[in-house]
């Protein structure tokens, strides 16, 4: 444990940032940046436990799948706090504050079978998607084309992710019910 006892940057206050945002947009845009943070985490969290737990007859490919998907989340999430960090803020960080902010819901503990848990990750990436589109909207009107871009590229590849669960949960199969119940 540290022994440092100052705070050198409260949670939740804006400082003054190198790249001459105003203090004003740059609150707006941080806050924004947090939500999507939050929301970023809450996919992670959700994709990891449908990777551990994921099975049937097409377990290997969707492990994988999992593992990129959820890898992507976390990469882009980091990409985002770092943004928030540049402009002046404190990205939202720990399990509770995550939680909090996050505009989506990690779908518990419990585990369903395949189809629900990419339903419930399409839903809960398509939230996402949806504020995001906001976030990158409104940082472009504020003038912040730097978070704007970062925005932008993020949402590439969540949608892109995202047209991938929906392939996913298509009903067209090379599995039978045959072949599944032997």
């Amino acid at each position: 444990m540290s022994t440092q006892k100052s705070v050198r940057q409260q949670a939740d206050t804006v400082e003054e940032n190198p790249i001459r945002l105003d203090k004003e947009k740059a609150e707006q845009v941080i806050d924004a940046l947090n939500t999507d943070l939050a929301n970023l985490y809450v996919i992670y969290h959700q994709l990891k436990k449908h990777h551990w737990n994921v099975e049937g007859a097409e377990f290997r490919d969707l492990h994988l799948f999992l593992e990129e998907a959820y890898e992507h989340a976390e990469e882009r999430a980091d990409i985002i706090a770092e943004r928030a960090q540049a402009i002046g803020g404190v990205p939202v960080s720990g399990p509770s504050n995550l939680e909090e902010r996050a505009t989506v819901e990690f779908e518990g503990e419990d585990v369903y079978d395949v189809r629900t848990s990419l339903s419930n990750d399409l839903e809960i990436y398509a939230e996402t998607i949806e504020r995001m589109r906001e976030h990158v909207q409104l940082a472009g009107d504020l003038g912040d084309y730097g978070s704007e871009e970062v925005l932008r590229e993020t949402l590439v590849i969540i949608e892109d992710d995202a047209h991938h669960f929906h392939h996913y949960l298509e009903d067209d199969t090379l599995v039978t019910e045959e072949a599944v119940h032997e």
